[in-house]
């Protein structure tokens, strides 16, 4: 692994596929930004933001998901779509924050926002 970010995905992928998801794609990158995650759960595609903070001082892993963030994930899920024809697919955009030293502590946001 070349960092602690590819670290904290991997561990975030090995979780999302034991609670049934499947991989569609890793690290997707466009000009509106970056999806860590595009997964399948049952006939949704599902767009995963990965968060990792050691503590939760300052709001945690949650809390760094801001609304600027939130909108520039927003743009690059359109040009997924896009790219991709998945207009016509349920969809949603899920957040999962990893806390913690190991065992880490894992919290599933599920359609965390629109």
């Amino acid at each position: 692994m070349n960092n602690k970010g590819e670290y904290y995905e991997q561990l975030a992928l090995a979780y999302l596929q034991q609670q049934g998801l499947s991989l569609l794609c890793r690290n997707f990158q466009c000009k509106a930004g970056e999806i860590d995650l595009v997964m399948r759960h049952g006939s949704q595609l599902v767009f995963i933001e990965v968060k990792y903070r050691a503590s939760s001082a300052f709001g945690g892993a949650l809390a760094a998901v801001t609304p600027a963030k939130q909108q520039k994930l927003l743009r690059a899920v359109r040009w997924y779509l896009q790219q991709h024809g998945g207009h016509n697919q349920p969809c949603r955009i899920d957040v999962l924050a990893i806390e913690g030293r190991e065992p880490f502590y894992y919290n599933w946001l599920q359609n965390a926002f629109s």
